[in-house]
């Protein structure tokens, strides 16, 4: 255990930090999640998603994940959807 004051206070404000992170993380992860079931489920998920994508900037934006891994997780995210969406609708041949 550290014992300078500045040391002690560091440690409190990291923990303090890192439990906000969490509950940012936490809170994209539920997102993304509903909107991939939503789409799997064949329901309309742009409402979903367009949530899940507010999570995730908020999230870079606060600095609980870089912006890059924001951007790289609402373009696979769109892309999952996108898959689920054609698998599940019907193709039309003559």
């Amino acid at each position: 255990m550290a014992k300078i004051k500045s040391a002690i206070k560091n440690i409190r404000k990291s923990e303090k930090k890192h439990l906000q992170n969490q509950i940012k993380k936490s809170q994209f992860k539920t997102a993304v999640k509903k909107a991939l079931v939503s789409a799997q489920k064949g329901e309309d998920a742009s409402k979903l998603l367009s949530e899940a994508f507010s999570k995730l900037d908020k999230a870079a934006k606060t600095g609980a994940i870089h912006k890059n891994q924001a951007a790289r997780r609402k373009s696979r995210l769109v892309k999952k959807i996108k898959a689920l969406e054609k698998v599940s609708q019907p193709t039309q041949s003559k």
